[in-house]
């Protein structure tokens, strides 16, 4: 860990790269998470199931386009219920997947129903799935994200976090301004997504953590806006 810089230093160069410490703290201020009580009490599972599926038609794709589309997934999906996606025959997944109201790209309507047994699964531990995910313990963001590759279809690489993002769930994300930074620190050295890079990463961030009260996913704008050329400013 010595080769981390300490939360001061990084926090300075930020703030002198956008303008100032009250400049930054309000853009800083557009990426606080929700809290566990506010998940618990605003998400429901169909809405992570929708959350997961609109980051997996994203991927790759033209994000405007998906969301231009995306009440014709809810209409088309049963506003992504989960008893009532599982209870859909194979057929029906097909002939909805060359509907032109969405996009259609069977390999990826298959993960609808594939992510709904996942959660499924979970709530038959008793919980909902947001319960489930808001309840993993944040210094091992990166467990969450193994979980949902290894549960779910196509949840790994950014997919997943992206997605725990939109829900309002705590997380770092791995862009490439971040990526960028802990590269030119020494701390990562191999690929981005192997369990020794990401485990440093989360180590990073846990200790940036004891010396500041942002969350994670302030922490991981703020490695941003003090790495690389991104040009988010105030307006």
């Amino acid at each position: 860990m010595d080769k981390l810089e300490s939360f001061k230093a990084l926090y300075q160069r930020a703030a002198d790269r956008k303008g100032g410490k009250q400049t930054l703290n309000l853009l800083l201020s557009d990426v606080s998470p929700f809290s566990k009580a506010e998940l618990k009490n605003t998400l429901t599972d169909d809405r992570v199931l929708s959350a997961f599926t609109k980051k997996i038609f994203q991927s790759g794709f033209v994000w405007r386009v998906v969301e231009n589309k995306w009440d014709n997934f809810e209409e088309s999906f049963f506003q992504f219920n989960l008893e009532k996606i599982l209870m859909m025959p194979e057929e029906m997944m097909e002939r909805k997947a060359t509907d032109p109201k969405i996009i259609r790209n069977y390999n990826k309507v298959k993960t609808i129903k594939a992510n709904a047994q996942m959660m499924f699964n979970e709530q038959q531990n008793g919980h909902s799935f947001i319960e489930f995910m808001i309840n993993w313990p944040a210094d091992n963001i990166i467990g969450l994200w193994a979980y949902l590759k290894k549960n779910g279809a196509r949840l790994g690489g950014n997919t997943g976090p992206y997605a725990l993002r939109a829900l309002g769930v705590d997380t770092f994300l791995l862009t490439r301004d971040i990526e960028a930074y802990f590269r030119a620190h020494d701390i990562v050295t191999g690929g981005i997504q192997t369990k020794t890079s990401l485990k440093a990463i989360q180590d990073s961030f846990n200790q940036w953590q004891t010396e500041c009260d942002l969350s994670l996913s302030q922490l991981s704008r703020l490695v941003a806006y003090a790495t690389g050329d991104n040009n988010i400013q105030v307006t």
